[in-house]
C-alpha cells in the first residue's frame, strides 16, 4: 500500500482501529429524505462526533463548510430513484479527477448481488477500484439490499462481502444481522455496519451496533438511525462512545438520556 492510500485510509479508520461514518448521501435516490430536506442544517451539530461524512458532491459543495470538514467518502453511484423501475440499475456518476478535485479520502459505490443488475453493478466496482488505485484513492463498497429485506442474513450478506473484498474495495458497508460473525469473519477488509434491523427504541440500536463491534465490525456508517432520532446529537455521542470507548448498551443508554435533556430539538 502506497503513502497516499496509507493516508487516506488513517484519515478514516482512526488510531483505535474503530470510525464512525456519518452517511448523508440518502436524497441522492430518496430526494429531500425526513430530516435530511437542508443537508447543511443536520450535519452542522453532528459533524464533530463523526470520523467522516458519505456524502454526494452537489451537498458536499452545497452545504458542507470547507473550512469546518471531517473526511470525505464520496458516494459516486446513482443514476436511479424510488419512483424508478429499479434502484439496482446504478451506474457511476462522478468521476475518479472530480473525486480529486474534492480533495476525498475516498469514493464509495452501491453493489446489488442477487439482482438482474448484479453483473453490472460488480463491474462498476472493479473499473472503480482500478481508478482508485491508480492514484491512491480507497473504494468502499456498500452492499445494498432494495426492497428486498430478507436478504439481509449472515448468508447473503458475507457473500456480497466477500466479493466487494475480491474485487479490491478497501472497506465494506454492509448490514448488521444475526451471526454477523459469519459476515466478518470471510471478508478480509474492514466491515463497518449501515443499519440494522427495524428497531423501536435507541436501546435497540445500542444493542446491535455494540453485537456487531463485538463481532468484528470496525464502526459504523449509520444515518437514519442518528439524524432522524429526536436527538440526534445525543445519539451520535452515544454510538460514538460504544464504538470508540467500548460502552456497553446499557452505558450508551444512559449518556443518550444524560445528554438528550440538554439538546435543543429540531
Amino acid at each position: 500500500m502506497d503513502w497516499g492510500m496509507k493516508n487516506r485510509m488513517a484519515q478514516l479508520i482512526q488510531a483505535d482501529g474503530h470510525c464512525l461514518f456519518l452517511p448523508v448521501d440518502h436524497g441522492y435516490f430518496q430526494g429531500p429524505t425526513r430530516k435530511l430536506e437542508e443537508p447543511g442544517k443536520t450535519i452542522e451539530p453532528l459533524l464533530p462526533y463523526a470520523d467522516a461524512l458519505f456524502i454526494t458532491r452537489g451537498v458536499l459543495r452545497s452545504s458542507v463548510d470547507p473550512d469546518k470538514t471531517k473526511p470525505i467518502i464520496l458516494r459516486v453511484s446513482g443514476g436511479t430513484s424510488m419512483v424508478g423501475k429499479d434502484l439496482a440499475n446504478e451506474g457511476i456518476t462522478t468521476s475518479m479527477e472530480e473525486a480529486i478535485r474534492l480533495n476525498v479520502a475516498a469514493v464509495g459505490l452501491s453493489i446489488f448481488v442477487g439482482t438482474d443488475y448484479e453483473r453490472e453493478s460488480l463491474l462498476n466496482l472493479a473499473r472503480l477500484v482500478d481508478e482508485g488505485e491508480k492514484y491512491g484513492i480507497p473504494v468502499m463498497a456498500v452492499t445494498a439490499v432494495g426492497k428486498e429485506l430478507e436478504k439481509r442474513d449472515a448468508r447473503f450478506l458475507a457473500l456480497s462481502s466477500r466479493i466487494a473484498a475480491e474485487l479490491g474495495a478497501r472497506v465494506v458497508k454492509t448490514y448488521w444481522c444475526e451471526d454477523f460473525e459469519r459476515v466478518t469473519r470471510g471478508c478480509p477488509v474492514p466491515v463497518v455496519m449501515a443499519g440494522g434491523p427495524q428497531v423501536d427504541t435507541e436501546l435497540g440500536v445500542f444493542d446491535f451496533v455494540y453485537d456487531g463491534m463485538q463481532k468484528g465490525a470496525i464502526g459504523v456508517n449509520l444515518g437514519r438511525n442518528i439524524w432522524q432520532n429526536d436527538f440526534p446529537v445525543a445519539m451520535i455521542r452515544a454510538i460514538r462512545a460504544i464504538i470508540h470507548e467500548n460502552a456497553s448498551p446499557k452505558e450508551a443508554q444512559e449518556l443518550y438520556d444524560s445528554l438528550k435533556s440538554g439538546e435543543v430539538t429540531g
